[in-house]
């Protein structure tokens, strides 16, 4: 994959998305911090404390809809998009540079339904030098993700027969325009069903 900008401070930035300095972010992050043996550890610790710990809203039917990294944390809950958010802020807050990535899926398995953009991030591995992909959508009955620094391991395998695909870029901020469709929606359930973006 390719990074979208070679300044690598980019990858560290907070925002309004990725709003770290907020003392719900440095908290938990400072919990998880004291519970880590390492900062491999710590990175897995956070990785499982999104995927397992933040209600994915479709999953469990959660209305609510979540942006920024610290409301995610507040209300534990959120699409891909948000966890991603939260995710970065935690690994950015210790100095780990982290992105965001994107995939071109299938809204309800066949092409007929249309498609959504789904989110994940890439981890910049300093002991090993290697950018990894850790995807927190969240696991249920048909997505079992891990945390892996030998091989991807997402919540979706692409299908290009279906016309799927991932990007193959590593960006250093959300896309504004799936934060657009956050910021313009009110019910998570049905910005889900209709106002997902087909393409980035």
């Amino acid at each position: 994959m390719k990074l979208e900008s070679d300044n690598m401070k980019k990858y560290l930035e907070s925002s309004n998305y990725i709003d770290y300095n907020n003392d719900l972010i440095k908290r938990k992050s400072f919990e998880i911090k004291n519970n880590s043996k390492d900062n491999l550890d710590y990175i897995k610790k956070c990785f499982e404390f999104v995927r397992d710990e933040i209600k994915h809203s479709w999953d469990y039917k959660e209305s609510r809809i979540t942006i920024k990294a610290s409301d995610v944390l507040k209300y534990k809950t959120g699409i891909c998009w948000a966890k991603s958010n939260l995710l970065a802020a935690l690994l950015r807050v210790n100095n780990i540079p982290t992105g965001f990535c994107y995939q071109k899926l299938t809204l309800k398995d066949k092409p007929s339904s249309g498609y959504c953009i789904h989110a994940f991030n890439a981890v910049k591995i300093e002991e090993i030098n290697k950018w990894v992909k850790l995807d927190a959508r969240g696991n249920n009955n048909i997505v079992n993700v891990e945390f892996s620094l030998d091989r991807d391991n997402l919540a979706f395998n692409t299908r290009k027969h279906y016309g799927e695909k991932e990007y193959d870029i590593i960006y250093y901020k959300p896309l504004e325009n799936t934060m657009k469709v956050l910021k313009e929606n009110r019910d998570a359930l049905f910005m889900y069903l209709n106002c997902l973006p087909e393409d980035i």
